[in-house]
């Protein structure tokens, strides 16, 4: 994989270098199908696992970019989107003149499926609270908020790694799924522990969903001003919010917002949460 510079407007495009350099958009338009990971598709040809990339691409406020595959899926490299985050941090990032465009979100809009939750509401800068309820004694229930508008991203986000069981694993694989997983790529979860700790973060679950959740809203082709609150959500619902979103235009305006009063806005928030928690 190689990700190299686009110019402004260009959005964040996958070509297939191994198919005469076929383009794909990474926009909701693309979407092809979505379980345990999250796959583009156009006219046949497919872009499988983009999550992890397009959060870090968000993280780090990439707008525009092309990211060049031999093969059809992205490297999972340690689990996590901290490679990808270093990567372009040893590349240099350059401002371009053209200022980025928002969707700010100017209503709220909710979707539920059984215990399963995700909800957009308005807000100045942008943020997410998930929630996970595993059964499993080093889970359970756990929450995460983090304001995406200030670098929280890189510390707290960016290093949480993917995960899964050992129980689930020979299904999983007679699915033609998790085919590369290891220990070097993903948490790998026992009956009552870990088979390659020690953990990230205490609640590095709950951040990787965030992860993942971060990166499928990035199909919306634009970053989005708006509070995100999902509970068990996953890919499917993260998708379908995505598309939902797009296709009510009632639900958000594009707006033009200066990086620095973002992030003193975000900041304020930050702040603001905090001290209600006091």
């Amino acid at each position: 994989m190689r990700i190299l510079p686009a110019q402004s407007g260009c959005g964040i495009v996958f070509r297939r270098t191994d198919l005469d350099g076929f383009e794909i958009e990474a926009v909701s338009r693309n979407v092809a199908r979505v379980s345990y990971a999250t796959s583009l598709m156009k006219k046949g040809v497919l872009i499988s696992t983009t999550e992890h990339l397009l959060s870090a691409f968000i993280g780090m406020g990439i707008d525009n970019a092309i990211v060049e595959l031999d093969t059809l899926e992205l490297p999972i490299l340690d689990g996590s989107a901290l490679p990808f985050v270093q990567m372009i941090q040893k590349a240099g990032i350059r401002k371009q003149r053209r200022s980025r465009t928002y969707l700010k979100i100017r209503r709220e809009m909710e979707l539920r499926e059984g215990n399963k939750f995700i909800g957009v509401y308005p807000g100045e800068s942008y943020s997410v609270s998930y929630s996970i309820n595993f059964p499993h004694p080093l889970i359970g229930k756990e929450t995460f908020k983090v304001e995406l508008s200030n670098g929280s991203y890189l510390r707290h986000i960016a290093p949480a790694r993917t995960f899964g069981s050992r129980q689930d694993e020979q299904a999983m694989r007679n699915m033609g799924l998790i085919r590369g997983a290891s220990k070097e790529n993903c948490i790998v979860l026992t009956r009552d522990g870990l088979e390659n700790g020690p953990l990230r973060f205490a609640d590095e679950f709950v951040r990787h969903k965030i992860l993942d959740l971060v990166g499928d809203l990035a199909l919306l082709g634009k970053q989005i001003l708006g509070n995100i609150v999902a509970d068990r959500a996953g890919h499917a619902m993260h998708t379908a919010l995505v598309s939902r979103i797009l296709r009510d235009k009632s639900l958000w305006e594009e707006v033009t917002v200066d990086d620095e009063q973002l992030e003193r806005t975000a900041r304020a928030t930050s702040h603001a949460a905090a001290g209600s928690a006091l």
